[in-house]
């Protein structure tokens, strides 16, 4: 198995330029997940070696958010020989919600899993849900870590790497006061403002 930051750089999904995150901040760089994401057996490969780091956690359901973490909640589930369910995000704006038809029993033992976390605004929305079915979180399962260990979580916590990448609020962004064009990438609506 290549070292994922190896995998980053090897498939062109180190990205470098001026970026708004999904997070609202902006960043010299851009790991674009979705490289590695779309190569099903170089995903696969990935989410095996997550999912060894929790196999002897006794964990009983994967739960991953939109978008990328339905395909890693997946194949880690697959893998463990378990189900997996997604989050999906609230229409009305708060937080993540399940739908069609998923639920948690109270009690059982979540994975929550995900591939890029910055500020952990979507891991800590799914932590919510999870919990509000009395489920207990086991772990918490990352492709790569991008705070540099900064993010904290009530729970295990373990990235397949770990950079410190910059991001900065938008107010306090060098490449916005050198009038760098900014671009967006992912899923999330970009607004201009």
């Amino acid at each position: 198995m290549p070292n994922v930051l190896e995998l980053f750089k090897s498939s062109g999904a180190l990205l470098e330029g001026h970026f708004k995150l999904t997070s609202g901040k902006h960043s010299d760089v851009y790991y674009e997940k979705f490289t590695i994401l779309k190569q099903p057996r170089i995903c696969e490969q990935v989410c095996v070696e997550m999912a060894k780091l929790f196999e002897n956690d006794k964990v009983e359901l994967v739960v991953g958010p939109t978008t990328g973490g339905i395909i890693i909640a997946y194949e880690v589930a697959k893998y463990l020989g378990l189900n997996s369910i997604y989050a999906e995000a609230d229409p009305g704006g708060k937080g993540r919600v399940f739908k069609r038809g998923f639920h948690i029993d109270e009690g059982t033992r979540v994975l929550i899993v995900d591939d890029v976390l910055t500020t952990g605004g979507s891991i800590f929305e799914v932590i919510e849900l999870v919990k509000s079915y009395k489920a207990e979180i086991v772990g918490i399962g990352e492709f790569l870590d991008r705070s540099g260990g900064k993010v904290k979580f009530d729970y295990p916590f373990k990235a397949l790497a770990t950079v410190d990448a910059n991001a900065w609020e938008p107010e306090n962004c060098p490449l916005c006061k050198k009038d760098i064009p900014i671009t967006q990438r992912g899923s999330r609506k970009f607004q201009t403002a």
